[in-house]
């Protein structure tokens, strides 16, 4: 598309420089500037869409055959504008599928630190300690709210109470297989019905 419009504008170019030989006469003084606008951005010269004044050999042999520049015309004014809308508009698509490989990459690697944070817990066993009493029994409960703050702390993972299933405090010795509640994006562990922690609780 954009090969079609330069072509395009490569016509009307020399068809204006047919029509108009004095934009390259110079009426026979040596050094008078021509007006051309620049069809695309030059260091030193200007920025696309600018109006500058340029020698006429210079336009003749470097930047018309190249179509860097046009003759100032309203013509070619208009053409100038109108491919400039044509080429910001591409650039706003660009830009939106630019954004949208984006994000779909950043949910992946998201998705890949759930993962890998899945697979630590699921492999992981979570040693608390606690004082008994009469009984065996344990004195103090282990909570939900304990068990997330050790899951950080010996872990180095962070995790939401909600992410966790336990439905009453453990009250007793022993090791527990606590299930998670996790995104359903992560995949389950291979040959296993959901991600579990298991958390083991013995005599202080």
């Amino acid at each position: 598309m954009a090969s079609a419009r330069a072509a395009l504008l490569r016509r009307h170019c020399v068809a204006a420089v047919g029509a108009n030989p004095a934009l390259f006469s110079g009426h026979g003084l040596r050094f008078r500037k021509l007006e051309v606008i620049l069809t695309t951005t030059i260091d030193k010269l200007g920025k696309a869409g600018e109006v500058v004044k340029v020698a006429p050999g210079h336009f003749r042999n470097h930047l018309m055959p190249k179509m860097l520049a046009v003759p100032n015309i309203d013509k070619f004014a208009i053409l100038i504008r109108e491919q400039r809308k044509l080429y910001q508009r591409e650039e706003e698509v660009v830009k939106e599928v630019r954004q949208e490989d984006d994000d779909a990459k950043q949910l992946e690697e998201k998705l890949k630190e759930y993962q890998t944070a899945a697979k630590r817990l699921d492999n992981a066993l979570l040693v608390l300690r606690r004082f008994i009493s009469e009984g065996n029994e344990i004195r103090t409960p282990v909570t939900k709210d304990e068990i997330v703050s050790e899951v950080a702390r010996q872990l180095n993972i962070n995790i939401h109470s909600d992410n966790l299933h336990l439905p009453s405090p453990l009250a007793s010795l022993g090791e527990f297989e606590l299930p998670l509640r996790l995104p359903r994006d992560i995949p389950r562990p291979e040959g296993k019905l959901q991600w579990t922690l298991k958390v083991k609780i013995r005599r202080k």
